[in-house]
């Protein structure tokens, strides 16, 4: 069975590129959203393996406010998340404290290749038994 991404972005057209290329050409069955869930149990029922989440939706820092919500809620703390940003000095400040947590940055505009490689290393870092782990906790 693929891998299930979720892919969060505000710009369609953002988000049918990545789809059709996460589709096409990584074999990764996709779902995708144009703005965030209202609440991250939605995104914990989905069971995605890997989350890329847009830093800024509509001229704000809406993505690291819900990043910090998903590593905060323990069914989806363990989910991979790339971020995803046009923004170079937006993500700036908070550069050092992703990299702390392993949490890549995928700077828009960026080459298919780069989407694919990254996506493909952030799903082979992951631990198996994460889920099972959040399971027993709970």
């Amino acid at each position: 069975m693929p891998a299930h991404l979720l892919i969060i972005d505000d710009d369609p057209s953002i988000l049918e590129m990545m789809r059709l290329v996460l589709e096409e050409e990584g074999g990764y069955q996709v779902t995708i959203a144009e703005m965030f869930f209202e609440d991250v149990i939605d995104v914990e029922r989905l069971q995605p393996d890997l989350i890329l989440l847009d830093f800024r939706f509509g001229g704000h820092e809406d993505g690291w406010n819900f990043l910090q919500k998903l590593k905060l809620h323990r069914p989806t703390m363990h989910i991979p998340i790339i971020l995803c940003t046009a923004g170079l000095a937006d993500v700036s400040q908070q550069e050092p404290i992703l990299e702390q947590k392993g949490i890549p940055i995928l700077y828009k505009p960026f080459h298919l290749d780069e989407l694919l490689d990254l996506v493909e290393k952030c799903l082979a870092h992951r631990s198996p038994t994460s889920t099972k782990k959040v399971l027993d906790e709970v």
